[in-house]
C-alpha cells in the first residue's frame, strides 16, 4: 500500500509492470502510461485540483475519462503531478481517487512545480517556471523545492498566467478600454455579453478555465497595442513579483505551459529587457518526466 503523501523517487526496474505518470492542471491532464521504460499510451482528461474538487468528483472523472481508455490496470506505480497538489491534505485527496481503482499501486502525489522542476532539470538545479492555466515558479535543487514564491491564485497572483490574462482583457473589455471594434470582436467570439461574463465568473465553478479560454483570443490580436501591453505587462510582473526573488545569478531558468509556449516571443522579449536568460520551453514537462523516472 501506498504511504498517503509520497513514496521516495526509486529507478524504475525493466521487469516491473507499467507505470502511469500524471501531469495535472486546473484545465487537463495529461496521463502517460510507461512500461519497460517506453511510453507504450497517453489520455488527456479533464484538470484536477483538489482546491477545486472534492475526492467524489476526482473520483468520477478518473472513472468516466481515464479508464475507459486506458490500456491496462496492472500498473505497479503511479506518479501524480498536480496543481494545488503541495499541501499533505490536498495529496491525501487525490490519492483516495486513484487507489479507489489502483489499490495496488504504489502512488506518489507531488505538486505540478515539482514535475515542472523534475521534467525541466532532471537532477540539475535551475528556476522553474510555470505559466499556464495558473502560474507558479521555483528554485530546485536538483532534489527538492528550496525556495518557493507563493503564487496567491489568480485573485491575488498567479501573474502571466491564462487566467490573469483572461482576467484582464474580460475587465479591460468590461470598462471600455479596448477599441470598440476589438470588443466587439471579442464578444461576438465568444458569444458573451456582460452579464454572462459576471455569472460566469462570480457564480459558475472553475471562473479560472472560464477566464483561460480566451488566451486564444489575445494570441491572435497580438499586433494589437491594448493586447501586446496586457501580455507584457503581466508577463514583466510574473519577472518581477517572483522570479527575480530567487538568486538569478547563474541560474538556468525553464518555464513549462501553454501560455509560455504559445507566447513564447513576447516571453522572451520581457525575460530579455529584463537581463534574464530563458534555457528551455517546452508546452508539457511529460517528457522530461518520463526520463526522470525511468533512467
Amino acid at each position: 500500500m501506498m504511504n498517503e503523501n509520497e513514496v521516495p523517487v526509486t529507478s524504475y526496474s525493466r521487469n516491473m509492470g507499467a507505470m502511469l505518470i500524471a501531469d495535472s492542471g486546473s484545465t487537463k491532464t495529461h496521463w502517460c502510461l510507461v512500461k519497460g521504460g517506453e511510453v507504450v499510451g497517453e489520455v488527456m482528461t479533464d484538470g484536477i485540483n483538489p482546491f477545486y474538487q472534492t475526492d467524489m468528483e476526482i473520483i468520477s472523472l478518473i472513472d468516466s475519462q481515464l479508464l475507459p481508455n486506458l490500456a491496462t490496470m496492472d500498473i505497479d506505480r503511479i506518479y501524480f503531478y498536480g496543481a494545488g497538489c503541495a499541501f499533505p491534505d490536498k495529496k491525501i485527496l487525490v490519492s483516495r481517487g486513484l487507489l479507489r481503482f489502483f489499490t495496488n499501486s504504489i502512488i506518489e502525489i507531488q505538486s505540478d512545480l515539482m514535475g515542472a522542476a523534475r521534467g525541466l532539470f532532471q537532477h540539475e538545479k535551475g528556476i522553474a517556471c510555470i505559466l499556464g492555466t495558473g502560474s507558479n515558479s521555483c528554485l530546485y535543487d536538483g532534489k527538492e523545492i528550496v525556495e518557493n514564491v507563493s503564487p496567491l491564485g489568480y485573485i491575488l497572483g498567479d501573474e502571466g498566467s491564462g487566467a490573469v490574462l483572461g482576467k484582464l482583457l474580460t475587465a479591460d473589455c468590461l470598462k471600455n478600454q479596448l477599441p470598440a471594434e476589438l470588443k466587439e470582436k471579442f464578444l461576438k467570439r465568444y458569444e458573451l455579453t456582460p452579464e454572462l461574463i459576471l455569472e460566469n465568473v462570480y457564480k459558475k465553478p472553475f471562473p479560472n478555465r472560464f477566464l483561460a479560454q480566451f488566451t486564444p483570443f489575445l494570441l491572435e490580436n497580438l499586433e494589437e497595442p491594448s493586447i501586446f501591453n496586457i501580455v507584457f505587462d503581466s508577463f514583466d510582473a510574473f519577472f518581477v513579483r517572483n522570479v527575480l526573488q530567487y538568486p538569478i545569478e547563474d541560474m538556468p531558468v525553464g518555464f513549462v505551459g501553454s501560455v509560455a509556449h504559445y507566447f513564447r516571443d513576447t516571453l522572451e522579449i520581457v525575460a530579455s529587457e529584463r537581463r534574464i536568460e530563458i534555457k528551455e520551453i517546452v508546452q508539457s514537462p511529460m517528457d522530461g518526466l518520463v526520463r526522470f523516472h525511468t533512467r
